[in-house]
Parts: C-alpha cells; sequence; structure tokens
C-alpha cells in the first residue's frame, strides 16, 4: 500500500483573541522510528482555552486519530494502520517509562499539540510509540474516546481506589467533557450503582450527565452541600476535581467522608487546609493528583469501549468539519457542548 502525499497542507492558526484562520505548512517526512498520520478525528479540549484566546505558532490537537500514510526506517506499523495519538512523547526509557508511568516520563520530548505540531492539521508526525492501533470497525472519531475522555477520566478512577478500596459514593465538581468522562468511567469502573453527583452551572451539560447517570447539582442553585443531601449522600467518600477552582477544591475537601480522597484533575488554583490535625491528619484524608494516563491504559480501556460503545457515544455531542472549527471553539467555551470532534 502506497499514498500519494502533497507537499504543503493548509491547517487552522490560532491567532488569539478566539480568532482562527488558516496558514500553510509543509507536509512533514517521517524519520528513523517515525510515523505520520493523516488525521481524521480529533477532539476540543479545555486545555486549548490558552491557544484560542492568546494564539500559537504550533498547530493545536492533542486528541487525534487517524490512519497511518507514510512511515520512516527502523518503524513496524503497517501503512493503513488505523490508531490513536498518546499526547506526551515519552521516552520509553527513564525510570518512569520503564516502570510503566509513561504519563510521568522524566525525560519527555514534547507534548502533541502544545509544542509539537498536533491534530487539527491534516497530517500529523508523530514517534512510532505514540500510535495506538485500532480495529477497522473502530472510527476515528470512537478513537478519540480513548484518550481524554476514557484515559483522563479512568486514570482518575484508578487513583482514587489505589487510596480507597471500599468507595460508596463520588462528588465531580464540573461537568464539562472532562468531568463527563470521569462520571462515565467511574460508572464503568466501579459499577453503575455507585451514586455518582455531578455539579456545573450549564444547565446543557447537567442535562447530559444524567443521561449518563449522573446525579445533577445545579449549583446556581444551590450549594454541593445542598445538591448532596437532595440525593441522599451524607459525605462522599471520593472527589474528583474537574472544576479547577481554588473555591470549590475548599468546599469538597471539607465536605468529604473521613479516610476521604480528593483527586485533581483539573488545573488552576490551589487548596487551603486551615487546621491540618483536625481537617486532614485526624481524618486520614488523601490529596492526590492525576495527570493524563499512562499509555498502557490504552490497551486497558480499549476492551471497556468495545463494551460501551453506544453509552460512551453519548459524550460526543457534536461532529464538525474543520472549516467549521472556529464556530466549533465557540460554542466549545460557551458551554452548549458534551465533547466536540473535528472531523476530516
Amino acid at each position: 500500500m502506497t499514498y500519494t502525499l502533497p507537499s504543503e497542507m493548509t491547517v487552522p492558526r490560532f491567532l488569539g483573541g478566539g480568532k482562527i484562520d488558516t496558514v500553510t505548512k509543509p507536509v512533514p517526512e517521517p524519520g528513523p522510528g517515525q510515523l505520520l498520520i493523516e488525521v481524521h478525528a480529533n477532539a476540543l479540549c479545555g486545555s486549548e482555552r490558552s491557544q484560542f484566546y492568546d494564539g500559537t505558532h504550533i498547530t493545536p490537537g492533542h486528541e487525534a486519530a487517524g490512519t497511518v500514510v507514510a512511515a520512516g526506517p527502523g518503524t513496524n506499523t503497517p501503512l493503513g494502520a488505523s490508531g490513536g495519538i498518546f499526547l506526551m512523547d515519552f521516552c520509553g526509557e527513564c525510570r518512569s517509562c520503564l516502570a510503566g508511568y509513561t504519563n510521568q516520563c522524566l525525560a519527555k520530548r514534547g507534548d502533541m499539540g502544545f509544542n509539537l505540531d498536533g491534530g487539527y492539521g491534516i497530517y500529523e508526525l508523530i514517534n512510532e510509540n505514540l500510535f495506538f492501533p485500532v480495529e477497522e470497525d473502530i472510527s476515528a472519531t470512537e478513537a478519540t474516546l480513548l484518550l481524554d475522555v476514557m484515559g483522563t477520566g479512568g486514570h482518575s478512577i484508578k487513583r482514587a481506589k489505589r487510596c480507597h478500596d471500599d468507595i460508596r459514593s463520588i462528588l465531580i465538581p464540573g461537568a464539562g467533557p472532562v468531568g463527563l468522562g470521569i462520571l462515565a468511567m467511574a460508572k464503568i469502573l466501579l459499577g453503575h450503582d455507585v451514586p455518582v453527583v455531578i455539579s456545573d452551572i450549564v444547565p446543557y451539560r447537567l442535562d447530559l450527565a444524567e443521561k449518563l447517570g449522573g446525579l445533577p447539582v445545579p449549583t446556581t442553585e444551590m450549594t454541593l452541600a445542598e445538591g448532596l443531601e437532595r440525593h441522599g449522600i451524607d459525605a462522599p467518600d471520593v472527589v474528583i476535581d474537574a472544576a479547577g477552582r481554588e473555591d470549590v477544591r475548599d468546599e469538597c475537601m471539607a465536605l468529604l467522608a473521613h479516610r476521604g480522597v480528593l483527586v485533581s484533575v483539573a488545573h488552576g488554583g490551589g487548596l487551603t487546609i486551615k487546621n491540618l490535625y483536625r481537617d486532614f491528619v485526624f481524618r486520614e484524608m488523601t490529596l492526590i493528583g492525576s495527570e493524563y494516563f499512562a499509555f498502557h491504559e490504552l490497551a486497558e480501556n480499549y476492551s471497556l469501549l468495545r463494551a460501551n460503545r453506544a453509552y460512551l457515544d453519548q459524550i460526543i455531542t457534536h461532529r464538525m468539519g474543520v472549516s467549521e472549527i472556529q464556530r466549533a471553539f465557540e460554542m466549545f467555551f460557551a458551554g452548549s457542548t458534551g465533547k466536540v470532534v473535528i472531523e476530516q
């Protein structure tokens, strides 16, 4: 199988100020150990906010999936293979990588879509170790679910389970795509009988969360404590923060049960513990960071995707062409979507 490739491609350019136009870039040629991917789908992410509003010379996009159309020397992936692309260009040789913690690589070569051109372009150049192949009946759009939705969401649940072996309830502040992914993976990994309370200020996302089995709390109308009481939860065992606000994080820490676990997935803000003994030590609380996920979790989640395709597909609410990327980002950051995927 061979592909005829152009020498140049037109890709979105993020100018800043919430404006996107296009720019022409050369189509890269893969070197040793590298693959060239023709991208067919890339999901929008809240972490691209700064690129949308501040601008960047890098082509963003870190939730990409597509087809291998060229391969450099020393690679083993066949042309025509379909799959998803791991965000972090991990070295594979450091202490963290050798132990399986590729999301904690100590010699990371870059992050796709942040300091290396990513998936909103037509073609994306990657090191082969970042490619995760999927079977032909899994579409590129479905393959993106393996990344931030299932990968990041599932990793946070697994982090919580390492510290709490009898989780009976979860609270998720923030029902954006990350929060929805955490909710979905909580139901898949812990069972649909475990109550998951999820809060937000946007009715659209709370309605979607409820369809996924979450217990919604509109924080424009009530406090988190009132929302928990409404749903019959005295004190949650686990809070997984997808909101990224310090005041919300502080509120959640106070609401947790004894032996409670606060997992922070969101960025931004801090956490205030006023009395270390009374509020933390005495209650045997745990504070955990959860950063993306490890490459090996893709294989673990692949079987879960196959078993829960219809359920997980609900998180993707909009599929739009690359020519609509301006409107896609405007809608996404207005909160009137679930997961948005750019297809090409």
